[in-house]
């Protein structure tokens, strides 16, 4: 009878261990200063006009450094954003989307003459601002 009862508090103490243990390797979320990064988009947002050609490639550029920040904030590792982007794809509703906008963005840095219309902005800047809503970010 006492074996039973020592066997019995064993597995209780190995349950209470697992449970500890899932809890604290868990996936723990990032607390973002959520309306810093609303004014920082909003800026980047209303920096970008029809009228002015070189709005549209520091609008992308911006939109990209923005969630850059973000990701770095949250710990994410990697040298480089295209390195980040690996490791928390998953956590983006439209992966593909971030990819290409990050694209456009080294193509603006890289390629000389490299020219971005309005619509390709715009676009930029909606993929941007749904990765920073899935990162929790805005």
């Amino acid at each position: 009878m006492p074996s039973v009862f020592f066997l019995l508090i064993a597995i209780l103490l190995v349950g209470i261990l697992v449970f500890v243990a899932i809890i604290l390797t868990g996936k723990r979320t990032h607390d973002f200063d959520k309306e810093k990064y609303q004014v920082d988009f909003l800026k980047i947002e209303n920096a970008l006009t029809k009228e002015d050609a070189s709005s549209h490639a520091m609008a992308i550029i911006e939109g990209d450094k923005l969630l850059d920040r973000a990701m770095m904030e949250m710990g994410v590792p990697g040298k480089t954003m295209g390195d980040r982007l690996k490791k928390v794809g998953s956590k983006f509703e439209s992966v593909n989307s971030v990819w290409y906008v990050h694209k456009i963005r080294n193509n603006i840095a890289h390629e000389h003459g490299y020219k971005v219309d309005y619509n390709q902005a715009k676009h930029a800047l909606n993929t941007y601002r749904k990765a920073l809503k899935d990162l929790g970010a805005i």
